[in-house]
């Protein structure tokens, strides 16, 4: 399961339960992402769960009479949910907090639930007893408003297995008519439709020689599944229930005891007969096919049996007590056949379930060396065909699975080339997955090794490389489970060693990660700089304006003309325009597999309008088998913290672009100088912001993030420990640069618009400056041509006048002080819940930012009092949250679409 299905699920669940928690879903996901065991399963001892469940409840004999019919199923996942009722049990506020809710959920419904002890009863809204049928119905509605549009009922599970099961059998042979039309075929005893015409005497007439010659002759009959003059066999209501028999009445009765003695052999032939007919059908599998020519061999030795009893019969040498004496060495081993077979039926248990049913009961039959050693001959001859398919799974990394037994499945609809487009995970985590239903008990350890092994070597072949593995030996069974398991580590260690040597030495993994990092990470400020000076007035352009090959054209140019020329893989960097901003892309990603999916992709990206600048971001081109590594969701990540990295350089570029302009005032005489020197005091609070953010990111996030990884990728020992590694590197620096807190990352990209805004309202005041350039200062009618020095007096003097009144106005002095006053609240809000998360979440190194910001404690004391107050409202009221700080200066959210497309926009803060 993803991790974001796993977080629709607890969110669900808590929509649900109504719990109101501070905490959120992400944290109780990211819980159950680290110990949840996607492979093997969890075994637990439920005796004393039992024991204290059946103490618990006022009908136990009831509990145990069903916790025996499923565990004779072999449901595997029983005995890790009675354990888990058997925790609830003792949780008396976990009880109490269920009811309520399905008190709560009944009342929603149209009734009320209502519980005495164990015994819960359902009422109407009228007061009336509900009924059986309406009981159901609300029982279904539950469940469905409970599990989901994608949790099946157990029905529809087995509906989608058995159709699953047609699918992988559908190029099997079938099964011919003249099976089903000639009942006599079966080897088990065959029902006359017609009565026999023959009538024989009644036993008790005959003498006592007679009766046993008749008897034992009826005997062999019935031990071959015939029915005899005497003996005769019961109708058999169930297709898999026992079989019993009619014997004359009128037999002596010494005679009749010896015979019930022997009507059990008879009686588990006739079920292992069965069975073998039954499961030797193609659609059985071929677990079950091995396991039935092994239950055959085993029926031949009887048959052999039987026909020495009837040659000693035939020459007068069998007596009644000779025969049971000659029987009963083979009544175990049909007993145990037949006690096999009953288990596999009821369970209806195909390929591993059937392995780890045998395996079960061989490991039990200590005591017993004979049984023991009959167990172990059947789990061996059925483990044949499996461990076949593992042997070339293993080995070659080939699956030839027609009945859909082994542990691993294949999805064929996952295809490699859609890893280069889906925001997931798919190829390496869908194409190949673990059935847990499948897997044997015995190999429950090495399950992921298995599947793992496979993919490794699926790789390698994929990339046109021959698969030959040195330790290829044959799998047998035994009981010792360590011979195989060090067979399974031996092809995992080669799989392993081989596809991460043909990533990390042939195909330069390392070399391919430092070409992004250059990239998307700005790790090469030359190629950054060249191509915002070349291309900033295309991206200020709305995103439907711009042309991408012009873009394609300036960033080859940027490349060929900076250090990146040196980088091999520069040619796969491309240039790609999203239509939608940062906010949103995070917001889409943290929607997938949820309801929020389908509302985000049914708008029509025509209705967004941004810029290029919001909407540019880099792209890479990756082929395979590195796809695996840098696949489409490792380069959205890198996506993300690109364009946030590049915004913030953007912004960064337009406050020092604006303090070179402002150098054009020092050659004029203003006569307003404290408005216009507040204004460029706060350019250089919002520059020491800018600059520190962007050196808190690179420097302290990062590069320290990057030093690990490499690191870590020298001692790797397998492909997913890669994997594993990579995705912990962006995971950490998308928390760290704050892309995963959508709160601070609202604050951050309004300061990021405030700055904006404010550039371009003082870049419109500068350019009065020149205003008057092209104006033609000449000369008055009567004198002479004016020099350039009275030139440049004649213009200082004309725009100081005219910057004087713009600056001595109350609109202009409005302006800037509104602006002051928005940046330093956001800021304040911004460290305020630095602060708060760095204390509550542990995240310190968030700190790191404060230190930066706040250096000389300027803002400590507002800090201490904003950390005051929040104390004061979480002790009055434990449900308080801080209030949104978009809803006090939520009116530069224009601001930030204008901006960026208009150089020289109105000033935003006299709004």
């Amino acid at each position: 399961m993803s991790e974001f299905r796993v977080h629709h699920r607890v969110s669900e669940l808590q929509n649900l339960l109504k719990v109101r928690s501070g905490e959120g879903a992400e944290v109780y996901a990211d819980l159950l992402l680290k110990n949840m065991t996607p492979y093997i399963t969890t075994q637990v001892s439920s005796h004393s769960a039992k024991r204290k469940i059946a103490s618990f409840t006022k009908t136990p004999d009831d509990f145990q009479r069903k916790y025996d019919e499923v565990k004779s199923k072999n449901v595997r996942e029983l005995d890790p949910l009675v354990f888990l009722v058997s925790k609830l049990t003792e949780e008396t506020k976990t009880q109490k907090f269920l009811e309520q809710n399905a008190q709560e959920r009944a009342a929603e419904a149209g009734g009320t639930l209502t519980s005495t002890g164990s015994v819960v009863s359902m009422t109407t809204a009228s007061g009336g007893k509900m009924s059986q049928e309406e009981v159901s119905e609300l029982r279904n509605k539950l469940l469905s408003a409970t599990s989901g549009s994608s949790i099946l009922s157990p029905e529809s599970l087995r509906r989608q297995r058995d159709k699953a099961r047609k699918n992988a059998q559908s190029h099997t042979l079938a099964v011919p008519a003249w099976v089903y039309e000639r009942p006599f075929l079966t080897g088990d005893f065959v029902r006359q439709t017609q009565p026999s015409a023959e009538h024989p005497v009644a036993l008790g007439t005959l003498p006592m020689s007679l009766q046993e010659q008749a008897v034992v002759e009826d005997l062999l009959f019935t031990m071959m599944g015939v029915d005899g003059k005497y003996i005769q066999a019961r109708a058999v209501n169930d297709k898999h229930g026992h079989r019993s028999f009619n014997v004359d009445p009128s037999l002596d009765v010494s005679m009749k005891e010896l015979v019930n003695r022997v009507l059990p052999v008879c009686s588990h032939y006739s079920s292992v007969c069965r069975f073998m007919e039954e499961k030797s059908m193609p659609d059985y599998g071929q677990v079950n096919h091995a396991l039935c020519a092994a239950m055959r061999n085993l029926a031949k030795e009887y048959l052999i049996l039987v026909a020495q009893l009837e040659h000693q019969s035939r020459q007068g040498q069998l007596s009644l007590q000779k025969f049971w004496f000659y029987v009963q060495p083979c009544k175990r081993t049909l007993e145990i056949l037949a006690a096999i077979a009953e288990t596999v039926n009821k369970g209806d248990c195909r390929g591993g379930a059937v392995l780890s049913l045998l395996h079960e009961r061989t490991a039990s039959l200590v005591g017993d060396s004979k049984a023991q050693d009959l167990c172990l001959y059947l789990t061996q001859a059925a483990c044949v065909p499996y461990f076949e398919i593992l042997e070339r799974w293993i080995y070659k990394g080939i699956i030839v699975d027609p009945y859909a037994e082994f542990i691993v499945e294949e999805h064929e609809s996952v295809i490699k080339e859609k890893i280069e487009k889906d925001y997931n995970d798919a190829y390496w985590e869908q194409r190949y997955t673990i059935c847990r239903e499948r897997i044997p008990v015995f190999l429950e350890k090495v399950a992921d090794k298995i599947l793992s092994t496979g993919k490794y070597l699926n790789v390698i072949r994929q990339c046109g490389r021959d698969v030959k593995c040195p330790a290829a030996e044959e799998i047998v069974y035994t009981l010792k489970e360590r011979r195989y398991v060090e067979q399974i580590e031996r092809a995992y260690n080669y799989a392993s060693r081989v596809l991460l040597d043909l990533l990390m030495e042939e195909k330069e993994l390392m070399a391919r990660l430092r070409s992004i990092k250059h990239y998307f990470l700005l790790d090469q400020g030359d190629l950054v700089v060249q191509f915002m000076d070349m291309a900033e007035d295309e991206l200020k352009k709305d995103m439907e304006d711009i042309i991408p090959t012009r873009l394609e054209s300036l960033l080859e140019l940027a490349l060929r003309t900076s250090v990146a020329n040196a980088d091999p893989y520069k040619d796969d960097l491309k240039v790609e325009l999203l239509n939608y901003d940062l906010i949103t892309q995070l917001f889409r990603i943290l929607s997938i597999e949820t309801k929020q999916e389908k509302a985000l992709q049914a708008i029509d990206p025509t209705e967004i309008h941004i810029s290029g600048l919001e909407a540019f971001a880099f792209d890479y081109e990756v082929k395979w088998p590195l796809s695996l590594i840098i696949n489409r969701k490792a380069l959205t990540r890198y996506q993300m913290l690109f364009r946030h990295l590049f915004y913030a350089k953007h912004v960064e570029r337009q406050l020092c672009n604006m303090w070179l302009n402002s150098k054009t005032a020092k050659q004029y005489d203003l006569q307003s100088p404290r408005w216009y020197a507040a204004a460029f005091a706060l350019r250089h609070r919002m520059l020491h912001f800018v600059q520190n953010y962007g050196y808190y990111m690179m420097f302290e996030v990062l590069e320290p993030n990057w030093h690990i990884l490499e690191q870590n990728l020298k001692s790797v020992s397998n492909v997913d420990d890669v994997l594993h590694h990579h995705m912990d590197f962006l995971d950490k620096c998308l928390k760290d640069c704050m892309l995963t807190n959508t709160e601070l990352l609202k604050i951050v990209s309004k300061l990021m618009v405030v700055c904006i805004t404010f550039c371009n309202c003082i870049q419109r005041l500068t350019r009065t400056f020149l205003a008057d350039e092209e104006l033609q200062l000449t000369a008055p009618p009567g004198k002479g041509k004016l020099t350039d020095a009275d030139i440049r007096k004649n213009k200082a003097k004309v725009v100081s006048e005219h910057v004087d009144e713009l600056v001595s106005s109350d609109s202009f002095e409005d302006t800037i002080t509104n602006f002051d006053r928005n940046f330093s609240s956001l800021l304040l809000s911004l460290l305020d819940r630095l602060s708060h998360f760095s204390s509550s979440d542990c995240e310190h190194n968030m700190m790191n930012i404060i230190y930066r910001i706040d250096f000389n404690g300027h803002y400590t004391e507002q800090l201490e009092q904003f950390s005051a107050e929040r104390s004061m409202m979480e002790q009055q009221s434990p449900d308080w949250q801080p209030a949104d700080s978009g809803t006090v200066f939520g009116k530069f959210s224009s601001g930030k679409k204008m901006a960026a497309k208009d150089p020289s926009p109105k000033p935003a803060g006299g709004d």
